[in-house]
């Protein structure tokens, strides 16, 4: 009996190098708008507010996910997320105007009690040493920033000041920040530029598109190259 030759194998047809192309971005696409989404945000720093640790026109890096609730304890241990502690710089919605982000460092946690006398910070009645802090004006300038009387977090609540004390409106003026306002924690600069004080003022088509060119042109010589791609701390 005669045997049949063996089948040839079907040749599957190579995928156009174009569909390659685009199957690669429409994958880079998707996976930057889900991190977008639920793991990262990118910021500006508009104003001197957090001076010496955020600088004007530092653009940062926010988590989304590290303070994302948990129901149950192995969560925290397998997962990156972890409760809001003093000291961190976190991204939030501005209580008098929710459409609107803030940034501040944490100093007070639901319970407790602060207090500043003579621009020194006092939690729970112990004297606090920041070394992130810095005072511009000379004492007596903003009285606001000088003392503040002791006063009690209340709970799902934190107290957040600015590290540039007498240039920054915080919880001092506007009181707390609400738990469910908090968006995220800021942990890394990715590019610093050095901008004008009041450049955030400029809100125009014709004032933005100005701003762009002036960071295509002075990309080299105003990128402050020491910050970009650092962490904050």
């Amino acid at each position: 009996m005669n045997q049949s030759p063996p089948a040839e194998p079907l040749e599957v047809p190579p995928k156009g190098i174009l569909r390659d192309y685009l199957e690669t971005i429409v994958t880079c696409v998707i996976f930057v708008l889900f991190a977008r989404t639920f793991v990262f945000q990118q910021s500006k720093i508009p104003t001197g507010s957090m001076i010496p640790t955020l600088l004007i026109g530092d653009y940062i890096m926010v988590n989304k996910h590290v303070y994302a609730p948990s129901s149950f304890a192995w969560e925290k241990k397998l997962l990156p997320i972890r409760d809001i502690r003093r000291g961190d710089i976190i991204v939030f919605k501005y209580p008098e105007e929710p459409e609107k982000d803030y940034i501040k460092r944490v100093i007070g946690l639901p319970g407790d009690v602060v207090e500043i006398r003579h621009r020194q910070l006092y939690l729970n009645g112990v004297s606090q040493t920041e070394p992130y802090v810095q005072h511009i004006f000379p004492p007596g300038t903003n009285l606001d920033a000088d003392d503040y009387a002791p006063t009690k977090v209340p709970p799902n609540s934190y107290f957040a000041m600015g590290d540039n004390r007498d240039n920054s409106r915080d919880s001092r003026a506007w009181g707390f920040v609400p738990r469910d306002y908090v968006k995220g924690r800021a942990f890394a600069i990715f590019w610093s530029y050095e901008e004008e004080r009041d450049a955030y003022l400029r809100t125009s088509l014709t004032e933005r598109a100005a701003a762009i060119w002036s960071k295509i042109t002075h990309l080299f010589t105003r990128t402050r190259w020491s910050r970009s791609f650092s962490l904050i701390r």
